[in-house]
């Protein structure tokens, strides 16, 4: 009987510990209010890649707009990155023009894409 505590105990503790990781990959994390939410105090490793390198698959077809968010979320997004100044700066170092970002996406480890038109 104390055995079988003893293991529903460990199950439950380690339970516990997948509840605070399921958010960190949740659909819901891209979503633009809560992407915007994490922007403005992000301050982990990011990626950028261009719109014009975006490859839809098929020979040479590219498709810019597969990767960009509608174009009334565009300056939303762009005001997140703006009012994080740590991560605007460490974006115009890397070449970035902000008014250039169309998207980001973050990643289960907490990075971010960035995506540049």
């Amino acid at each position: 009987m104390n055995r079988v505590i003893k293991l529903a105990a460990a199950a439950a503790i380690a339970s516990l510990s997948y509840a605070g990781i399921s958010y960190a990959d949740s659909l819901e994390m891209n979503w633009a209010p809560e992407l915007e939410k994490t922007l403005t105090t992000f301050n982990a490793p990011f990626n950028i890649e261009y719109t014009d390198d975006y490859n839809t698959g098929g020979g040479d077809d590219t498709n810019p707009d597969a990767v960009a968010l509608p174009a009334n979320e565009v300056p939303k997004l762009q005001a997140a990155i703006e009012s994080n100044k740590s991560l605007s700066r460490r974006l115009v170092r890397r070449g970035v023009i902000l008014d250039d970002v169309v998207n980001a996406q973050q990643a289960a480890d907490g990075s971010v894409t960035f995506w540049i038109r």
